[in-house]
């Protein structure tokens, strides 16, 4: 295994202010055996039980078929990888658990109901829940002998959790809460046992702010649902309306503390998110393998139609997207793992800092959530035109693929949610003092004022101008950020279209530092000629993202910005957002081929 520095001093959200070497990063090369056998395991499963089975799962008229097929994920431990060995799991780590994500991922409605069941449903008692709770609870959910489900939207509150209608009223005698309510959107909701459910306290006519959190069985009286939705995609997926009409659950099922349910929705959710940027890889990577294939199967003019350079370009941009997703989503895993360690070692206990792990690193989270649900979207769509016509039919595979993808930009906060909240948390920490935005952002503000440097640099190394263009990125993102702060104050939070702008540039300057620090990293271990179709990649990459960031940076600044003002920011722009050019046709070409020659995707 690779060495690899100490990570822990590293920040949530710090890489727009800091430069990160790539000895910190961990990269997907450095799985261990074990690992890679566990994630061999979830891809033998999708093999023998879902993918054969696809047509069945998507028609079955009852939940019993993916209850079932849960019921033997759980036989091979798959739903028991986060928790602890004691309460029956394996208590990996969670770049582990992001790797089987990643793996069932391609398991479309089953991955749905899979991954809804080990996160959200499972999560929030191992996270929240005191002794007496997981010691009851866990054991059953990590083998599969019960299934869970998280109840939190409602018709009128879904992006606005906190203002769910639900309600929990103490009973006469203080042994119950009783709920009554409607949630909606309920992933498992036809064959959980086990619910976890989000109301709000109401005590003499007077409701809590904030919700609470409640453990409640299928079994307590009271429980009604509709029959399940009929969706776009994912049809497999049982999702239901669920009622709760006077449902009395003990007082010792509250999760956590009274009040306390809001923040563990969002704290879930940040689990949720990156999880769910790495199982939209999962999935992308099983569309590429298709596409390959009936490129290299379908001909054309007496010639397969992979070897036109327009279908060479469609399977390089769709694999250098997903090889970057994957990059940045194991980075902001690892990061999240190491920070968990040092706290652990310095006295917290496991779940709290995991929690705190978690929390520091929402920013990424959100950021992954954003970029995998997007690139999962562009992948099966270029998978469709590859296909052609047949893409368009319910015989081939992408018609599968397409209608399944479109959920992933709307579940765990819809992409524009996210956007909003990357910015919104690189704020809200630089404004406690967490996060020092406003020196290098003041230092940008100089910088575009004076005089361009011209001089060459004499500094040696690997990516040494890429680094540069880099730097120039964060820099731009600044003083985008900085000016539009300066501008707005307390009332930035209403420019939502300028809020985007920025969380697109914090994404493009994450996901292109990410990969070209694992390019950087497998270069230094195995040299550069054997990884010349990743630098390839990742070179591409940079490319398209100081494309981006200088859209982005330009729709911003000339909606808020006018006169001198506008002017010296978007000659900032301009500064700020160059690259030498580079033949980008023959570097995707090149990536293509080895594609093509395989037959598959091999990064």
């Amino acid at each position: 295994m690779i060495a690899t520095e100490p990570k822990a001093s590293i920040k949530g959200g710090e890489f727009l202010i800091k430069e990160t070497e790539a000895a910190q990063v961990f990269i997907p090369e450095e799985f261990t055996e074990e690992q890679q056998m566990i994630a061999a395991t979830c891809r033998e499963f999708l093999e023998r039980e879902i993918w054969p089975r696809l047509n069945e799962i998507d028609n079955a008229k009852s939940p019993e078929l993916i209850s079932s097929l849960m019921d033997k994920a759980g036989e091979l431990g798959l739903l028991g990888t986060s928790v602890p060995e004691q309460y029956g799991g394996f208590g990996t780590n969670f770049n582990t658990s992001m790797l089987v994500a990643e793996t069932t991922g391609a398991g479309h409605s089953f991955s749905v109901a899979l991954s809804a069941h080990t996160g959200i449903g499972t999560l929030p008692i191992l996270y929240y829940g005191n002794e007496e709770q997981k010691s009851k609870y866990l054991p059953k959910l990590a083998t599969g002998e019960w299934k869970a489900a998280y109840c939190l939207t409602e018709p009128d509150s879904g992006s606005d959790a906190n203002s769910g209608k639900t309600k929990a009223v103490l009973s006469a005698d203080e042994k119950h809460y009783v709920l009554n309510g409607q949630k909606m959107w309920i992933t498992n909701g036809g064959f959980a046992d086990v619910y976890i459910v989000f109301a709000k306290i109401d005590e003499n006519g007077q409701t809590d702010k904030n919700l609470s959190a409640f453990i409640v069985e299928r079994g307590y009286e009271g429980i009604t649902m509709n029959e399940p939705e009929h969706k776009m995609g994912i049809k497999g997926s049982d999702t239901r309306q669920i009622f709760f009409n006077d449902v009395h659950v003990p007082v010792e099922n509250l999760l956590s503390e009274r009040g306390n349910g809001f923040k563990i929705a969002v704290n879930i959710l940040n689990i949720g998110r990156i999880k769910l940027g790495i199982a939209a890889v999962g999935g992308s990577k099983e569309v590429i393998n298709n596409a390959i294939r009936y490129a290299n199967e379908r001909q054309q003019f007496k010639t397969p139609i992979s070897q036109f350079g327009a279908i060479k370009h469609k399977l390089a941009e769709m694999a250098l997207k997903v090889y970057v997703s994957e990059t940045a989503a194991y980075r902001a895993g690892q990061n999240i793992d190491d920070l968990i360690e040092d706290l652990k070692a310095n006295g917290t206990e496991d779940g709290a800092a995991k929690l705190k792990a978690l929390e520091q690193f929402a920013i990424e989270c959100a950021i992954m959530k954003v970029h995998g649900s997007e690139v999962l979207d562009y992948v099966v769509d270029e998978g469709v035109q590859i296909y052609g016509g047949m893409g368009y039919s319910a015989d081939a595979p992408m018609d599968r693929a397409y209608r399944d993808a479109r959920i992933n930009r709307i579940f765990e906060g819809t992409n524009e949610i996210n956007r909003m909240l990357i910015v919104d948390m690189l704020l809200k920490r630089a404004m406690k003092g967490e996060l020092d935005l406003m020196t290098p952002a003041m230092a940008v503000a100089k910088e575009i004022m004076s005089i361009p440097d011209f001089s060459t640099d004499d500094e040696e190394g690997l990516f040494i101008a890429e680094k540069k263009v880099l730097k120039n990125l964060k820099k731009a993102a600044l003083m985008v950020a900085g000016a539009a702060v300066q501008k707005f104050m307390m009332n930035l939070s209403d420019e939502q279209e300028i809020l985007m702008n920025v969380a697109d540039m914090a994404i493009e300057i994450y996901a292109a530092e990410s990969v070209l620090l694992r390019v950087e990293k497998l270069i230094s271990t195995k040299g550069d000629e054997a990884v010349t179709l990743q630098k390839h990649m990742a070179l591409v990459y940079l490319h398209e993202a100081v494309e981006k960031v200088n859209s982005a940076g330009r729709a911003a600044v000339t909606s808020f910005a006018e006169g001198d003002e506008l002017r010296g920011m978007l000659m900032g722009m301009k500064r700020f957002t160059k690259i030498e050019p580079m033949n980008l046709k023959d570097a995707r070409r090149q990536i293509a081929d080895a594609l093509i020659a395989e037959n598959k995707y091999i990064f």
